[in-house]
């Protein structure tokens, strides 16, 4: 556990203690803030303002006493915070300033965006890398069991797997939208 009583030490030791305290607990703060926002774009953000303000503010007592409950807290508000604004912010922007003439169907393939999206965070880390390796960077079985030090057979079975339950996860998304 970082030493969190050494940021009151000077420059080299908050330097140190500070990068210590990253090191242990970003990981804990961007996955936090990622399943509350489901953007890693917006992960990395509460990831960052969590440190800037913890460079300004200093340590507080809370922070001394218990870091990583106290540092998961503060992702959960600011993760809360962003969602807030960025519904204010789409409220904002869906008012009309003029009714449109014709009113435009959502594409199926924004539906079915979403839905694989939200099946893909139903699912296990190791099946993501999997699925990542293949689909996107069009590695073979071969290169993935090579990559994760598995056998062909684990990611060709884990792969059959991994496809068809995602595609009941984005079924079930699909009619729950319609």
């Amino acid at each position: 556990m970082a030493q969190v009583t050494a940021f009151q030490g000077n420059a080299g030791t908050l330097t140190e203690a500070f990068e210590e305290l990253f090191r242990e607990h970003h990981a804990l703060i961007f996955r936090s803030a990622y399943s509350i926002t489901g953007n890693a774009q917006d992960a990395e953000d509460v990831l960052q303002t969590i440190f800037l303000r913890l460079l300004r503010r200093g340590v507080t007592p809370d922070l001394q006493k218990n870091p990583k409950g106290y540092l998961y807290r503060a992702a959960v508000n600011v993760a809360l915070s962003i969602l807030r604004s960025r519904r204010e912010t789409a409220t904002i922007e869906q008012e009309p300033f003029e009714t449109p003439a014709v009113l435009v169907e959502p594409r199926v393939s924004d539906e079915s965006r979403r839905a694989l999206v939200n099946a893909m965070a139903q699912l296990k880390p190791g099946a993501i890398e999997i699925l990542v390796l293949h689909y996107e960077h069009d590695y073979s079985d071969a290169e993935i069991a090579r990559i994760l030090g598995t056998s062909r057979g684990t990611v060709a079975v884990s792969l059959y797997r991994t496809r068809a339950r995602l595609r009941k996860l984005m079924q079930v998304d699909l009619e729950k939208r319609s």
